[in-house]
């Protein structure tokens, strides 16, 4: 059964290991006075470790500007972000710079595949840029997670989209990153290619440990995930707990229907 949840556990006194990700009254503005707008208005949530969270909502209701900002691609106006403990607002660049390779990993749209590397070189070059060596039994584990093990010699443009995004899958998952943030990572994928992606995130989760954290329009896609939390005007709105794709898309309905009537 599908029920309402808050974005937040009922107190901050649970173990603190529990949170990959916490933000408090985060607010995002653009511009000033009367022209101001509130990408971001005073939310609060927690990205609990361990689990499949999916960020959804309307065309500019701020999911994605969420993502960003938790993943300290984006900085906040006002507000606190922590990662694992480590608040992220404020930091230097070189810092966040050093935070963010060593402890995030990120899936997008676009594949960001560098195409002069191979599969293999593409999914090691963080680390590689960073001078640090793959744990080879957790990269032999990964690259069998998402079915990769006869095409890591190829390059990108010998790979469909579906195997590019399963390099770049791989890619955020060897490091052994807190936490993995994916701003619509099957919108660029036929169904079938976007089962799979889905397939591996989920896979990572039960399986691997992985926290992930994903921003979709898509229900279907929000099914793999262990949680919904819904967007609307920049404020969370709403939330469920082991969604099915019925289920959120009769959600959002509600929300289009709310929003033609207010």
């Amino acid at each position: 059964m599908n029920t309402a949840v808050s974005s937040t556990p009922p107190t901050e006194t649970g173990e603190a290991s529990a949170v990959a990700a916490r933000g408090r009254q985060i607010v995002k503005a653009y511009g000033a006075g009367e022209t101001q707008v509130l990408a971001l208005d005073h939310i609060d949530v927690d990205i609990m470790r361990g689990q499949f969270t999916a960020i959804m909502g309307p065309s500019g209701s701020g999911k994605s500007t969420l993502l960003h900002c938790l993943a300290g691609l984006d900085t906040v106006t006002s507000g606190r972000i922590e990662l694992g403990g480590t608040e992220i607002t404020g930091l230097k660049d070189k810092d966040l710079t050093q935070l963010r390779r060593d402890r995030i990993g990120f899936v997008f749209q676009a594949f960001n595949l560098l195409p002069t590397l191979s599969a293999r070189e593409n999914i090691t070059l963080p680390m590689d840029i960073a001078g640090r060596q793959p744990d080879p039994a957790w990269l032999d584990r990964i690259i069998a997670t998402v079915g990769l093990g006869e095409r890591l010699e190829h390059r990108p443009r010998q790979l469909s989209g579906g195997q590019q995004q399963r390099v770049a899958v791989a890619r955020a998952l060897a490091s052994q990153p807190d936490i993995v943030f994916g701003d619509e990572p099957t919108g660029n994928l036929d169904s079938r290619a976007g089962a799979e992606i889905l397939g591996f995130l989920r896979t990572s989760v039960d399986d691997l440990g992985q926290t992930i954290v994903m921003v979709t329009h898509d229900p279907v896609a929000a099914s793999y995930a262990d949680r919904v939390i819904y967007l609307a005007d920049g404020r969370i709105v709403d939330g469920m707990e082991s969604p099915t794709a019925d289920a959120v898309l009769n959600r959002m309905k509600a929300f289009d229907a709310r929003g033609r009537t207010s």
